[in-house]
């Protein structure tokens, strides 16, 4: 499958790394399309090639697209390439379209409420969402005692993320998309009027209503098209719900046997990976799926892998289970995963790892540890860090900072018109209306050119140079970084976090230690690829470099280091 400075990467190699990772969630996959396709022979439907191809056409041209151009967009877009496309999305979803027997044809009373939902009147709101009865009641009365008020408070108080940074502003509110309860309560509000408390699941909102806005006018001419349109999007939503209704029925009267979670099956079913109905889908299936699936992007991590081998075994050095353990310990302590007397909880840090990734300890030593592991010992000896960068250090993690209001415009022009305003209108809330009407970063934009503070040795010097001589009160230049142009206007210093350099200095130094390091691997790892000679059959390229003797191993084959003993590997 790829020839690495001569050693080789075998197909079946390649095939027991896939189904290494994937083994599970292809199985599933493949269990599913094999229920389904029981379900057709069963029912005498078919799919041909054609229906999928004219499906393929309907989809494409719905966003107004070719079919070339939307299959090229699902590949690099989505990582979906057009034979997965055509096998895995479109024949299953025609299957179960041709097998649902129930009638999908909207009712008048659907089409009248999708029609109501669209072009019918919407209430322009805010919204505070806090999870507490108590605290819902005291901001409601916060907001009584002074309505004008309730954009801070839904900044300051609300616990949605999403619409506190925008000052509880939420899209207009429209009839039978949402809760019941909390639509006839918006449409009762009258303008600058204040909703009670709605509960609604485990969370209490607040609605304060800006205007009611009215239904949008339909001409008697473009009716037909709407009416035409409403109806086709209710259709294919209930026929998605009669889809996945059959589906479960389907999962539900067949009798599967999946021996890859069940080894005690794997005596009785040899060579078998799951048994659907009767029906085999053997190892050999499953490899060629996980290959064909995930070869492109196991195979790219394969050559990597054998690129650090190759290069440790030249340099003749190796990686052993305590150097795993010990980059584990570290990964633990740098995300706050520890224990009661400072040391790093390994345990609590592998579970997070295994949990959110969807992986395995096994899996993330292999992926992630050892890689990380195998650079810093190539480059270990070539980082120092100076007394210089543990000054930089110093200032950037704990030196005063600048706080400043910042817009950031698109274009130069517009740029010079924004800075003569706020320059003729000297005011912090001016300028933060100038930040909120023209700046196009949105966190400035939402928040009225309020940002983080800026510090020093920050990476952006330029800024940074205009930011530390500014005073109070006073307005930057036009600064351009990159395609944009910034104007600051300063509103003070923050007072340093720490004053003595020596009570954090080994923390710092352990810091830039570490993120030296992580820029010298990362020049170490492209040396090593761009000297290297790599033909990648899967993907069909091919790379010129300096060529070593020639080798035929597989990566699956090399002693690697296991995990940490006190976590076993699981999925």
């Amino acid at each position: 499958m790829a020839v690495v400075n001569g050693e080789q990467i075998t197909r079946q190699g390649l095939a027991d790394e896939c189904v290494r990772r994937y083994a599970h969630d292809v199985l599933d996959s493949m269990i599913s399309k094999q229920i389904l396709l029981q379900a057709c022979q069963s029912h005498g439907v078919t799919v041909t090639d054609k229906d999928i191809e004219d499906e393929i056409y309907k989809v494409a041209t719905k966003f107004s697209l070719s079919v070339d151009r939307w299959l090229s967009l699902l590949e690099t877009e989505r990582n979906v390439d057009a034979q997965q496309y055509r096998q895995d999305i479109i024949w299953p979803t025609l299957a179960l379209r041709r097998l649902a027997s129930r009638q999908t044809v909207p009712t008048q009373e659907e089409l009248r409420q999708a029609f109501e939902a669209e072009y019918g009147p919407k209430v322009k709101a805010r919204l505070i969402v806090v999870s507490s009865r108590q605290k819902a009641d005291w901001v409601l009365q916060a907001a009584q005692a002074n309505p004008e008020s309730f954009a801070q408070l839904a900044k300051e108080h609300s616990e949605d993320r999403a619409t506190a940074s925008a000052y509880g502003v939420i899209p207009p509110i429209r009839k039978h998309v949402g809760d019941p309860k909390l639509e006839q309560i918006a449409f009762s509000l009258q303008e600058n009027q204040l909703s009670p408390v709605i509960p609604v699941g485990n969370q209490y909102l607040i609605l304060k209503c800006e205007r009611q806005i009215p239904e949008t006018y339909i001409s008697s001419e473009h009716l037909p098209q709407i009416e035409a349109q409403l109806k086709e999007r209710l259709s294919e939503h209930k026929t998605r719900l009669e889809s996945a209704e059959l589906f479960q029925r389907l999962q539900a009267q067949s009798k599967v046997v999946n021996v890859i979670k069940d080894p005690k099956q794997q005596p009785q079913y040899p060579g078998a990976a799951a048994v659907v109905n009767g029906q085999a889908i053997t190892m050999q299936q499953l490899s060629a799926e996980c290959v064909s699936r995930h070869g492109k992007d196991v195979l790219e991590g394969e050559i990597n892998r054998l690129l650090l081998i190759q290069e440790l075994r030249r340099a003749g050095r190796t990686v052993n289970e305590q150097d795993i353990n010990a980059e584990v310990a570290r990964a633990a302590e740098a995300y706050n995963f520890l224990k009661k007397d400072g040391s790093p909880d390994v345990e609590a840090w592998l579970k997070n790892v295994t949990e959110n990734d969807d992986t395995t300890v096994e899996m993330y030593v292999r992926d992630a540890v050892w890689p990380s592991v195998a650079l810093k010992k190539l480059v270990g000896g070539q980082v120092e860090v100076t007394a210089e960068d543990l000054q930089k250090g110093f200032e950037s993690n704990f030196g005063e900072r600048v706080e400043v209001l910042a817009i950031v415009l698109g274009n130069q022009r517009q740029a010079q018109t924004v800075w003569d305003m706020a320059r003729n209108n000297s005011t912090d809330q001016f300028f933060g209306e100038l930040a909120n009407q023209y700046s196009v970063e949105p966190s400035s934009r939402s928040n009225f050119g309020q940002v983080p503070p800026l510090r020093k040795h920050s990476g952006q010097p330029l800024l940074e140079k205009e930011a530390f001589r500014l005073k109070p009160g006073e307005l930057s230049g036009i600064i351009a970084m990159g395609d944009k142009y910034i104007i600051l206007r300063c509103l003070g210093r923050t007072q340093p976090v720490v004053k003595e350099f020596h009570a954090v200095k080994d923390e710092l130094y352990r810091d830039i230690l570490e993120k030296k390091l992580r820029l010298a691997m990362a020049k170490e790892f492209d040396r090593l690829k761009e000297s290297s000679q790599i033909d990648n059959f899967l993907a069909g390229t091919s790379q010129g470099g300096r060529l070593a003797g020639a080798k035929t191993a597989s990566p699956a084959s090399f002693n690697q280091p296991v995990a940490p003993a006190a976590a076993p590997a699981r999925r």
